[in-house]
């Protein structure tokens, strides 16, 4: 009779990181030392017929910038990241919930079981390339805007003229403006003059998570409709900020995704309200992990991301 994981350290979730996130040298020192990592570099590697540890290790930090290197990057050093973890905690602890940060999402659907890893890889591709595409096709930016309310700062772009919109709302105090260049300038001032803090032009080649991106979504649906997802892990949505309990939408959903708001503060929110108590970053960095004291500062956050941070969050998840 098999026994059941048993969960030790209240309600624990994984959560993965989208762009930004990115460095030279992601992910070696895993790969180097455990195998669960070289298998899922090998695996996506094979899927997306690029080969992802020459592109994590070798390239320099603006070519590993670009948006369809990067998204790949991350999304491959965050399931090696996962897989590691969860060969050392099977029986041991539960991961109870998975979500992730805008292209982190695919990684989260991979850690969950709800999205085969080959898959992942090769949607990943696909959205980067469509994503660097679009942004040389329509030309766009982004800008985080500090210290206003979200609702201050719908108002404000609903006024202006042109494209601009809310694209994430990353914690209290932090959100993203993402439209056509001239529009985000002009809410970005208007921000500034109504009270933000600072307004930051974010180094990015396109404008995510507007309307500026609803040819590549489009483009993006066919291959998503030919995606088989699973039943899997309790896994939340970047789009409604819950949990998706048909598999079925999320085709629907991944393209919204494109074009729609990130919600992470309200998905963090959720989640504790369900109880969730542990958060562990996997893959690059810790913005996760600070946006996420930020939401809570009584949440706890742990990370992987190399073999040292793996051994510290499994002894702290074990006491």
């Amino acid at each position: 009779m098999n026994t059941p994981p048993v969960k030790i350290a209240g309600m624990i979730a994984a959560v993965f990181p989208g762009q930004g996130s990115q460095k030279p040298g992601m992910g070696k020192d895993l790969y180097d030392s455990r195998p669960e990592a070289k298998a899922v570099f090998e695996e996506a590697s094979d899927a997306s017929r690029v080969d992802i540890a020459k592109l994590c290790f070798d390239a320099d930090e603006g070519t590993l910038r670009q948006t369809q290197n990067a998204q790949l990057a991350l999304f491959t050093c965050g399931v090696s990241a996962y897989r590691c973890l969860d060969a050392h905690l099977k029986g041991i602890t539960l991961i109870s919930a998975f979500a992730g940060h805008s292209v982190g999402e695919y990684a989260a659907l991979v850690a969950a079981e709800v999205l085969g890893l080959a898959d992942g890889a090769r949607l990943v591709k696909r959205r980067g390339e469509l994503m660097a595409e679009s942004g040389k096709e329509r030309p766009g930016t982004m800008s985080a805007v500090l210290g206003l309310e979200r609702a201050a700062l719908e108002e404000i772009c609903r006024s202006t003229a042109g494209v601009v919109v809310v694209a994430n709302d990353n914690c209290l105090g932090q959100l993203v403006i993402s439209g056509e260049v001239e529009a985000v300038r002009l809410a970005g001032e208007a921000a500034t003059a109504n009270g933000a803090k600072r307004v930051l032009p974010l180094n990015v080649s396109g404008a995510f998570h507007s309307p500026l991106m609803d040819e590549p979504a489009a483009t993006l649906a066919k291959d998503l409709k030919m995606t088989e997802f699973h039943d899997g892990g309790r896994m939340y949505s970047n789009v409604t900020a819950q949990p998706v309990v048909q598999q079925g939408r999320w085709p629907e959903l991944l393209e919204l995704q494109l074009k729609s708001p990130v919600r992470w503060t309200e998905t963090i929110q959720n989640m504790l309200n369900e109880d969730v108590t542990e958060f562990i970053e996997c893959g690059g960095g810790d913005v996760l992990s600070g946006l996420i004291k930020r939401i809570d500062r009584e949440a706890k956050s742990y990370r992987v991301q190399d073999p040292g941070s793996l051994e510290s969050t499994i002894a702290a998840v074990r006491a």
